[in-house]
């Protein structure tokens, strides 16, 4: 009885933030802005029904770790596909770009290596 209801309790924890993420989705303009709904919410959303999955085994008395792997696959992709997709979005310049920093030259910047080159050269005349 009590893995029922932790089931119904993953299950609906899991549906609310896939629902959030989705609504963030459709409702955000920005790419960046876009991009960080379905990241953070859907992760733990799918991370919620997976979990869901796993108690619901283990009340009918059968043993499931696949889920385990698909959280753990879920959990190291979707980070690093966000950091790239943003790099991209910057790269492409479709969305506002960062503050140059102040006075600072190790600061990573978005210039391409072509102008890096033209700036160094007219640093040295």
């Amino acid at each position: 009885m009590i893995g029922t209801y932790a089931t119904a309790l993953c299950l609906l924890i899991g549906s609310g933030f896939v629902l959030v993420g989705v609504l963030g989705l459709l409702k955000f303009n920005d790419p960046m802005t876009r991009l960080h709904a379905p990241t953070k919410v859907g992760t733990i959303g799918i991370g919620m029904l997976l979990l869901a999955s796993m108690i619901h085994s283990f009340t009918l008395g059968e043993t499931s770790f696949h889920e385990l792997l698909i959280m753990g696959f879920l959990f190291v992709t979707a980070p690093v596909s966000a950091n790239f997709i943003a790099k991209v979005c910057l790269h492409k310049q479709d969305c506002m770009t960062p503050p140059p920093p102040e006075a600072d030259t190790t600061w990573s910047t978005l210039q391409s290596p072509d102008r890096d080159l033209v700036e160094k050269a007219a640093e040295a005349k």
